[in-house]
């Protein structure tokens, strides 16, 4: 598909990129992903915006990998979107049979009319040849945009558990069970908040969101009626050239106001026995995952148990990287072969997930799936659907989920902890709090 390119300069990227979420926002489908400056190895542009589906594919478990790749194969052009957590059910002979108040689909891409990208001082139009005569127009509409502050619409915030706290720390000693049995080396478990006849508004919800945590891979994504807004930390796979890259986390801290005392909290995570146990079994597996479409001896981990800070937390991340054999396997098969993410099921694997569906009371669906974009060389990039709140503004539910890894080592009351601490900006933004 030919599309049709312009660069401009711009004064005030950080005012620029509030201007070009509040435009985007208008349209049916929008995808918005931003860096928030963060620092990256692997980054390609501080923020992104893909709009207005030409085409797109929405589809369920049955056959979704192979539909995927007929579409990405089919298209070779820009396509945003998710895989849900769900589309495991396409992999593995599993199933998910819990409750779902949010109803998106297993996997939905489109591709975007218009895409616009900003990188420094420089936004990049790319733009269907058949909407090319409206990029002057749409950049002189969006530096148009009052940016002002949004505000919230909070209607009776009653944000319920779905599992008391009573009940989590008995399902997690259970789960403990199962690793002294030998059933499950790790297991991630997790646990909704939700409300029902929940009026929001999205946009100021995520701007929200995103001025309280800076995630270096925050997604405001829209399809209709269904939002994510997500400040996720954790990239899960991206794909240049012939290279894939993993980037794992597994080990969090809080912060702290005081310098000192923040330090020692990061040092003490960087040398936490369980926490680094937890990354390393992690590792391992997503070295594993990466092996199955790697050419011969290139699955290699540059960096092991990395502590990075973020605005609400530490987190201890590991990056794995691998060369694919482009004469044996696609772009969709890198990802088929790795996903559900290491770092969001446990190990081994599959039986995790089978744990996870008996122990967890709630279909995931798009939470612990991942966000990103196909280019059209079929190189890619994803996020893991963390730190997220996801509404269904047609029956007006609200949810997100937290977890975190339960070893052998794991005190259920720390766990607890941890999955509270995860929780308070999203608590935050909804008006518990």
């Amino acid at each position: 598909m030919i599309r049709t390119s312009q660069r401009y300069s711009i004064a005030t990227p950080e005012i620029f990129k509030k201007q070009l979420l509040q435009w985007g926002a208008g349209y049916r489908e929008s995808v918005f992903l931003d860096s928030n400056t963060t620092a990256q190895q692997y980054g390609d542009y501080d923020a992104v915006l893909a709009v207005e589906a030409f085409t797109s594919i929405v589809t369920d478990t049955e056959k979704a990998f192979e539909k995927l790749n007929e579409f990405q194969k089919t298209t070779q052009d820009w396509l945003f979107g998710y895989v849900g957590y769900d589309a495991k059910n396409a992999i593995e002979k599993l199933s998910s049979n819990n409750f779902d108040g949010l109803h998106f689909p297993e996997i939905f891409f489109f591709q975007p009319q218009k895409i616009i990208f900003v990188k420094g001082n420089e936004v990049f139009f790319e733009y269907l040849n058949m909407v090319s005569d409206e990029i002057e127009l749409d950049f002189e509409a969006i530096k148009q945009v009052a940016v002002v502050a949004m505000e919230k619409i909070i209607s009776n915030p009653k944000i319920q558990q779905r599992i008391s706290q009573q009940a989590y720390l008995e399902k997690v000693r259970e789960l403990q069970e199962h690793i002294h049995r030998g059933d499950i080396y790790e297991v991630n478990f997790c646990m909704e908040f939700f409300q029902e006849n929940y009026q929001m508004n999205p946009l100021a919800t995520f701007a929200a969101l995103d001025s309280i945590s800076s995630a270096p891979f925050s997604v405001y994504l829209k399809n209709h009626h269904q939002y994510l807004l997500s400040a996720s930390p954790e990239r899960y796979l991206k794909k240049v050239g012939t290279k894939i890259i993993s980037q794992p986390i597994k080990g969090t801290a809080k912060r702290s106001t005081d310098g000192e005392e923040d330090k020692a909290l990061k040092e003490a995570l960087s040398k936490d026995e369980k926490e680094r146990s937890e990354n390393i079994m992690i590792t391992d597996l997503v070295r594993n995952d990466l092996s199955k479409t790697a050419k011969k001896g290139t699955v290699k981990v540059e960096e092991l148990c990395g502590v990075y800070s973020f605005k609400q937390v530490h987190q201890m991340i590991s990056t794995i990287s691998s060369e694919m054999d482009e004469q044996l396997y696609n772009p969709v098969t890198a990802i088929e072969t790795t996903f559900p993410m290491g770092s969001m099921t446990g190990a081994p694997k599959v039986s995790a997930m089978e744990l996870i569906e008996q122990y967890e009371e709630t279909k995931r669906g798009l939470y612990s799936g991942a966000v990103g974009y196909f280019t059209p060389e079929g190189d890619f990039d994803f996020n893991v659907v963390i730190r997220s709140i996801l509404y269904n503004s047609e029956n007006q539910y609200v949810s997100f989920s937290v977890g975190s890894a339960i070893t052998a080592k794991s005190i259920p009351e720390k766990e607890y902890e941890e999955c509270l601490l995860k929780a308070k900006a999203m608590m935050q933004v909804l008006g518990r709090y």
